[in-house]
Formats: structure tokens, sequence, C-alpha cells
């Protein structure tokens, strides 16, 4: 049968269509429909287990820089016991601060368990206000969530509050006053929690699981209280409460599997946390671990506040290895954003000038904030210079949320102990070109 070139077209477009449609339908058939879990929260009571043992149900992890919660067994139960005081509490040598923290400490112990345990965690109030203890990403019961007022009434002064419930999940979490948020956590109430999985799947062991807790402060050099109405100008910037070079470095052998568990309780910021000399894999966030299939490597992580990221790598390059967060005045110490930039400024009439008015007057800033970790200008009292420490060639330039890590041939033991400055093997430092070189080169200076 003959047909016009519209009946034709017509056809056409009615054969092509009803292909399309077919097509879809497979395509739709094929494509996985949306998998709703029966539960995000963990699912309903879930039996306890026999309490989880070091060495045995796990190995204990190190917070650099802080302590692990102690814990007794009362009739099958893990019994911890929370202090919140005021702390006098040192960030770097020359800066200190009264903060409030937990047991002594800026921040909390970490508190460490095992998933199936049953836990009980006494609180009390040494502060001179009500607080509560919200523990953050963890399932438990909502009478023990701990948020003020809603959950439960605060804590007053004087009084010991419980808390019990049981582990039903694992992974990185962590633990915040949740009454008076604002002021309770800008003065350090905050803390960890590891809970490692039972039965560990394979590949969750290894050699070195370390624990940091990133915050940010507001402390006014001179002032000896961290000012919690601060919104944005934070000027001491923190790992486990230490602002370099107050930090403690992560230790490791070469050849060792290392995780390290970052938690963010800052006010206002996220840190994009960043290792020298590696990649890593993020393994895990506060919704659980991600399967091997998930995973992703690189070489900086971002953390969110609020949040927490697990990232794991093998330490087979020796070496003292920076890690830090690379919002770059995150690497400062009590720095203010109202300061003149002085940077082409020839300086030396205005010194001249001002130390007339001051004595030891001095410009800063003609040619970077560099030079301020070697200057040894006076500062004031109870504060610290903006930037750096002496290492072991000359003055490390960062200060603030900044750390090492020490990856050594040698035996390094499980404390955790700074082995000093590593040894470079001869001619693998970077060091002034010879002439001969250059010249073989073609370089021309």
């Amino acid at each position: 049968m003959k047909l016009s070139r519209r009946q034709a077209l017509l056809a056409g477009a009615t054969i092509g269509g009803a292909a399309s449609a077919l097509a879809s339908r497979e395509v739709q058939a094929a494509a996985p429909a949306h998998k709703w879990e029966s539960s995000y929260s963990g699912g309903g009571a879930s039996a306890a287990r026999a309490p989880g043992q070091p060495g045995r149900d796990y190995q204990p992890t190190v917070t650099p820089g802080g302590a692990t919660l102690d814990w007794k067994i009362v009739d099958g139960v893990k019994v911890y016991h929370l202090i919140a005081e005021e702390v006098d509490h040192e960030f770097a040598p020359g800066l200190r601060a009264r903060c409030w923290g937990y047991n002594g400490r800026v921040h909390g112990p970490t508190i460490e368990a095992v998933e199936g345990d049953r836990v009980r965690v006494y609180v009390t109030n040494k502060l001179p206000a009500p607080t509560t203890v919200h523990w953050h990403g963890i399932f438990l019961p909502n009478g023990m969530d701990g948020v003020g007022g809603l959950n439960q009434r605060s804590i007053a002064p004087g009084e010991t509050f419980r808390y019990e419930w049981t582990f039903k999940q694992s992974g990185t979490f962590m633990y915040h006053s949740h009454h008076d948020e604002m002021t309770q956590m800008a003065l350090g109430m905050l803390g960890m929690i590891v809970v490692h999985p039972r039965p560990a799947p394979q590949g969750y062991r290894v050699d070195r699981d370390f624990v940091i807790m990133l915050s940010e402060w507001k402390i006014v050099p001179g002032a000896k209280r961290p000012d919690p109405n601060e919104m944005t100008d934070f000027n001491v910037l923190t790992m486990n409460a230490k602002a370099y070079p107050g930090t403690t470095p992560l230790v490791c052998r070469t050849g060792e599997r290392v995780r390290i568990r970052f938690g963010n309780l800052s006010a206002m910021d996220h840190h994009p946390i960043h290792l020298h000399g590696y990649y890593w894999k993020v393994v895990a966030t506060d919704g659980g671990r991600l399967p091997v299939s998930a995973q992703w490597s690189e070489t900086t992580v971002l953390v969110p506040t609020g949040s927490t990221r697990d990232v794991e790598f093998v330490a087979d390059a020796p070496g003292d290895w920076a890690m830090h967060c690379h919002m770059t005045h995150h690497v400062m110490n009590q720095m203010g954003h109202d300061i003149p930039n002085m940077i082409g400024v020839d300086a030396r009439k205005v010194g001249a000038l001002g130390g007339r008015v001051v004595r030891g007057y001095m410009p800063m800033g003609e040619h970077g904030m560099g030079d301020m970790a070697e200057m040894g200008m006076p500062v004031p009292k109870n504060s610290i210079p903006m930037v750096g420490a002496q290492g072991p060639f000359d003055a490390i330039t960062m200060g603030g949320m900044f750390t090492i890590v020490k990856v050594r041939d040698e035996d390094i033991g499980d404390e955790n102990k700074d082995p000093g400055w590593y040894k470079h093997p001869p001619g693998t430092v970077a060091d002034l070109a010879r002439k001969e070189d250059m010249a073989r080169d073609g370089i021309q200076a």
C-alpha cells in the first residue's frame, strides 16, 4: 500500500513512540527501586551482650593530648561517671583559660564501648549553671537524649543524673551539653564517643586508632575566659582542645595501618583536614561505616560542623608529616581580622615614631606574618604569638589547628610518645641549589 508523506510520518512517529515507551518500561523494570530500610533509628530494643573487653573485643583508641574515660562493670553493665566542672585549661604554652569541661579536662575524655554494651553514665553537675548531656548520633530511648526541657529537666548545680542505654550501633560519635549550647559548648563541654563493632568485620582492625575533636574559640589576648558570644571571629583553633605548638603528634611505625576519627563541634565552621605525604580513604561517617565500594580516596577530608569522619591509610612513608585544617586562618593563633594590611609598607619610620610613645613598639606585617614565630617580640599576658614554633630547621610558621603525623621505621611503642624530629637520610632534604647544577640545567637566577 502506498502511503502519503503525512501518513508515513504519522506511522513512523507511532512506531517510534511505542518503541520508546517499551524501552522506558524495560529500563524502569531493570532499575532498582529506592529501598527504604526497615529502621533509621537502630530498630527496636536490643538485648545487651556481655561487656566488651579491650584486647579481646576491641583495640583501644588513643586520644592525642587527651584521655579515655574509665569504666567499671556492675552486674553486667558498664558504668561511667562524667563530672561537669570548671577547668583551668592550657591551650598552648603561654595561653590558659578558665573553661568548662568534664573530669578536669577540656575536652571531656573519650567514651569507648562496644556494640551491644549496656552502659550507665552518671553525670554530676559541679558548674554554677544547669546543664545536660546529649549523646550526639547515638540511638537510644527518647528520655535519654539529653535535650534540656524537651527530654528531661536540666541537671541543677550539685545534682547527679543517670543515663542508661544499650549501644545498638558502632562508629564514631560525640557528646556535648544541650542546655544553653551557645555558652556551654563554647566554653568546652564536648567529648568524643567511640563504639567498636561486634563482631568486628573483616578489615576493621588497624594498628593505630586515633581520635581527634576539632573546635574553635574566641579568646581575647590577656583574657582568662573564652567568649561564648562570638559568632564569626574565632581566633583559637584546636585539635583535642590544643593549638599548635601545644598539639600532640600522632606517632606511627612504618607500614602500620592507621585510622583517624575526626569529630567537629566547632560553633560555626567546617574544617577541611589535609595530610601531607599520603592519601587516605574516607571509610565512615557518623551514619556508619561505608561499604568498601562506597569509600573514596582523597588527601583532604571535609569535616562539617556537627559531624564525624573516619579515614584510614597505611603509614608507609617515614618522616614528620604536617596535618592541618586547610582554611589558612585556622592555622594561626589569636589573629584578628581588623589588623591593618602592612604588606610592602616601609615601616621603619612608623616604628621609630611608635617607639617614642610605646617602649619596645614593633610594627608587624611588612613582609607577612611569617616572621612572628622568630621575632621574639613581647606579647600581652596570657596570649600566644600568631604563628609557629621552632622546628628542626627554622621556624614552623603555622599554629592553631595543626599537628604532625610522625612515622618511624624503628619501634615506637604503644604510648604515642613523641620520638623527636625525623632524621632525614643524606641527600633527601631540599637545600640551596649548587651553581654547577643550575648551569648544567640552564637555570639563570
